[in-house]
Formats: C-alpha cells, structure tokens, sequence
C-alpha cells in the first residue's frame, strides 16, 4: 500500500501574549523595544503516525486537545516547530466552515470562486455546478449572498465543493455535526465512496459513534499528546468510559 500522509513527532508550539495590550499602536511601540512578553503554549507534542491509501484515521479528544492544529499541519495551513509531516497527492480540506467564502457574493459566485482557490478552470466548475448545488440542496437560493445562509447552508455547500472529485487525501473537521440527519446520512455515504476510490480519510469529529462509523483508526489526543491509537473500535471505547 502506498504511504499517503506520514507524521513523524510532530510538536506545535504558539506564542501567547503574557499582558493585555489595547490598541495596535502600543503593540508596535513594544515590539520595537523588544517589550513584548509571550509564553510558550504547546497545542501538540511528539505526535507520531502514518497511514497508506485507503485508510481512514479518526481523530478524537475534548475541545483544546490539539485535533484541529493537527488537521491543519496535514493541511499544510500550518507548519510544526518539531518534527515533521510528509504527504502524498492532492488534498482537500474541510477543515473550518466557510473558509474561502465571500459572504457578499452569492452561493453561484462562491462555488467559481473555490474553484479557482482550488485550481479548477472556469469551465471545469461550470460541469460541475449543477451536481454541486444539487448535492448541497440549494436550488432556488443560488442567487442570494451567503451572508442570509444559514451555517447548515454554508456547510452543506462547502462540503459539496471540498467532495466533488476523488481526492487522495480528504480532512474533515466536525463536518457531519452540522446539517440535518438526512444530510448527515448524505454526506456519510459520500465519504465511504471517496473511501472506497482508494482515498485517504482524516476526520474530527466529538461523536465516537460516527468515527467508528467512518474509521478503521483512531487517534485520542488529550492535551496535545496522544492519549491512545489504534483500532477505532477500541480507542473510542476506551475515550466513551474515561
């Protein structure tokens, strides 16, 4: 099997400011006299895993566990003080909903936006808008500014953008805990045919019954270190009784 994402003892280290600072005036004045006073905040350390075409991995823990700083070092958002992360292909993100949405334009000028954030020609997002704004359930509001959507909109149509081809790598961020259960149900059995094309799955998500659902993996992160990995099955087991 082909290695498609491998993280090897990752850390990621932010600088947080120590002291209130009200105004950008008094920040710059500090940061030129080197006043500045920061403390280290480690949102993951020593993180370590791999995972081959075709796999799916699901990544659990309580908010600030380090699950969205991680998907964004796969994502190539962020890059990691320590170690490293090597991927393989193209990779489609869903990792924050409405990410790379104008909220002043409408949901048709939005899908050829993302296209081209996303390297599709005009004409290549023209083929697929119908099957986008279908799957997104959007026919009739295509024409107004994603501003008047609905976060369940915005995210129905985000996940209908991020899905429309096979990518090799697709990372998910708590994109099945909006919606309603029929969309919900919808999006699950696109996954498992993006899964079942050979690509390589990370998803987030708080509900262990989902990953389990999803995921063959899983990873349990708790307080930016990793709590368990291994089998889906047994690590949400182990975080559904801690």
């Amino acid at each position: 099997m082909n290695e498609m994402i491998r993280v090897e003892d990752v850390s990621m280290m932010f600088n947080m400011s120590s002291e209130r600072i009200d105004n950008i005036k008094e920040y710059v004045i500090r940061l030129l006299k080197k006043q500045l006073m920061f403390e280290e905040f480690w949102a993951l350390k020593n993180i370590s895993f791999e995972l081959c075409r075709g796999e799916s991995l699901g990544i659990i823990g309580l908010n600030g566990s380090g699950k969205s700083t991680l998907l964004k070092l796969v994502a190539g958002v962020l890059k990691p003080t320590r170690g490293r992360v090597v991927t393989n292909g193209c990779i489609a993100p869903l990792i924050e909903l409405g990410a790379g949405f104008d909220d002043d334009l409408s949901a048709e000028e939005n899908v050829y936006l993302n296209g081209a954030i996303l390297g599709y020609s005009r004409e290549y997002m023209r083929e697929k808008y119908a099957e986008i704004i279908r799957f997104a359930e959007l026919e009739g509001f295509t024409k107004i500014p994603l501003k008047n959507y609905s976060s369940g909109m915005k995210a129905r149509l985000g996940f209908a953008i991020a899905t429309m081809n096979t990518p090799d790598i697709l990372i998910l961020d708590e994109v099945l805990a909006v919606g309603d259960y029929k969309f919900q149900e919808k999006s699950f059995f696109r996954i498992q045919e993006i899964l079942s094309s050979g690509a390589t799955v990370l998803f987030v998500s708080h509900s262990a019954e989902q990953v389990t659902k999803i995921c063959k993996k899983a990873l349990w992160l708790e307080g930016g270190e990793t709590k368990m990995f291994g089998a889906a099955k047994d690590v949400c087991r182990a975080y559904g009784g801690a």
